[in-house]
């Protein structure tokens, strides 16, 4: 498990760092794994993008204010949830945001959570839209508004830096380093100059 101090640094330096590394969920008995592909950064102080920006706390957002590693989970669209950790000093509401994830234990029920099939049914435009993007990853790894404010160090939800941390093997096509992307965020029009901001981390 990342260590609490992981998440208590710089927002985007995290959102970068995070790529590559492994993101757990564990419930009734069942431990889903999938590797981070894509993440954003959203720093309240001075992003336009952020939920909390200029510090603006409401009941929605006094979770970004919360210690470092702590899980933001919220709606969009009235029906779909984001996954984010908390990240800076307890006060300085920041996060960075999980988009996409790629699969890596217990993919079949990764799958039912998605698609109610297992993996080997699932059709090839399933297959390439499967966890890329916040919603999708969250309706696969069972992470909904239950989980908001859960702290860091729980074992329901946790990021790690190697799979064997899980008593799983690496796959060889994650035993090189990463290779990671830089871009703007996605779907912020609204955010004036922080639409700029080259806050998107991928592989």
């Amino acid at each position: 498990m990342l260590s609490q101090s992981f998440f208590a640094g710089d927002t985007v330096e995290a959102a970068r760092a995070l790529v590559g590394k492994y993101l757990a969920r564990q419930y009734g008995g069942v431990l889903l794994a999938a590797r981070i592909t894509e993440t954003e950064a959203y720093v309240g102080r001075m992003d336009k993008a952020c939920h909390a920006y200029n510090y603006r706390k409401t009941e929605r957002t006094k979770t970004l204010f919360a210690p470092p590693g702590t899980a933001y989970v919220y709606l969009i669209y009235g029906m779909h949830c984001c996954l984010n950790f908390v990240t800076e000093p307890e006060g300085e509401p920041a996060a960075v945001l999980i988009r996409g994830l790629s699969p890596r234990h217990n993919q079949d029920i990764i799958a039912e959570n998605r698609f109610h099939c297992k993996w080997a049914d699932m059709t090839a435009y399933q297959k390439k839209n499967f966890l890329n993007g916040p919603g999708k990853l969250c309706a696969g790894m069972n992470i909904g508004r239950s989980l908001n404010g859960l702290p860091h160090g729980s074992e329901e939800l946790f990021v790690c830096e190697r799979l064997e941390e899980l008593g799983l093997d690496t796959p060889e096509e994650d035993r090189t380093p990463p290779d990671i992307k830089v871009g703007k965020r996605i779907g912020i029009d609204y955010a004036e100059e922080a639409v700029e901001f080259p806050w998107r981390f991928y592989l």
